[in-house]
């Protein structure tokens, strides 16, 4: 395995970051971790890059214990922190060469791995990193994380505030990278992007709610889902919320998705229900279940177990 993880916590006085997080990350695998902001992430990419030390529990990478062969896994690694980290002030190139030159290497010795993220930002090569746009600065640390030709890739969020053609070109380059061996951890908070990795693991207040490929997820849903529509969605959402055998509601898009305790449900009563409140233009039909479906269902499990 590239990355194993066992039973790893770690908490910030009284606040539980990580609760006995346990998973394996296969060589040359695209591994997503989902989850929203404050959900652990960044805690769990800081430990596993040797930045911090967990309370309990182990962890090796690419065959490297986190705590006993530090300074072999940081030569090992390629990190990508969430919030852009490299020197505003320097050009380029200049970052280039600087993050080479720590890892004893030049850019022309490795520069048939970055090539294809650096020729984008290439013609820009002496402007300031500092004067870069989102995505052009997102290409820069991602080539200076590779610069060293690392073995396993630890991305936090690299798509954050980035526009969609970006994020697009993005994951592009990272099934470039998967072909080239290179091991991939990688968090995000976009569903979208979930459904574009090998496995992925869903986690919620430092907990692993299900690891597994982003179809077994989405599929996992135990309910019949709806799509419902209405002409005014902020009434819309208050009144399915109160409908007598409501189990779930939240908006997705231009649709309200909709899931029924009524084994038996019918949703012409539904339409009825909600024409007695006035509704006009109103659609339900039943839709295909996401992973975002399965994750806020699990979430809301944990939620009520911890009650």
């Amino acid at each position: 395995m590239s990355i194993s993880v066992k039973n790893i916590s770690k908490s910030y006085g009284k606040i539980q970051a990580l609760q006995n997080i346990s998973f394996q990350v296969k060589e040359g695998e695209i591994f997503g971790l989902i989850g929203p902001d404050g959900a652990g992430k960044t805690s769990l990419f800081r430990i596993l890059t040797t930045l911090l030390i967990a309370d309990s529990g182990q962890a090796t990478v690419a065959g490297n214990d986190v705590l006993k062969d530090y300074k072999l896994i940081r030569n090992e690694v390629g990190y990508m922190p969430g919030r852009f980290s490299l020197y505003q002030d320097l050009s380029v190139e200049e970052n280039l060469n600087f993050f080479a030159t720590i890892f004893g290497t030049s850019v022309q010795e490795n520069y048939d791995l970055i090539k294809d993220i650096y020729i984008q930002i290439e013609p820009f090569k002496n402007r300031r990193a500092g004067d870069l746009s989102g995505g052009m600065k997102q290409k820069l640390a991602l080539s200076c994380a590779l610069i060293h030709k690392p073995s396993v890739l630890f991305l936090d969020e690299p798509t954050t505030g980035v526009d969609p053609v970006s994020r697009k070109e993005f994951w592009d380059m990272l099934k470039r990278l998967q072909q080239k061996g290179i091991t991939i951890l990688v968090s995000t908070p976009y569903m979208d992007e979930a459904a574009l990795c090998d496995r992925i693991a869903l986690i919620q207040d430092g907990a692993i709610l299900e690891i597994d490929t982003p179809k077994n997820i989405a599929n996992r849903f135990p309910h019949t889902l709806y799509d419902v529509s209405a002409k005014n969605t902020y009434r819309l959402l208050q009144d399915l919320k109160a409908y007598p055998t409501v189990h779930s509601v939240f908006p997705f898009g231009e649709w309200v998705h909709y899931t029924d305790t009524n084994a038996h449900f019918d949703p012409q009563d539904l339409i009825h229900y909600l024409q007695n409140k006035n509704h006009k233009e109103i659609q339900v039909q039943i839709a295909e279940p996401t992973i975002e479906d399965t994750f806020m269902e699990l979430a809301d499990k944990e939620l009520e177990d911890k009650k």
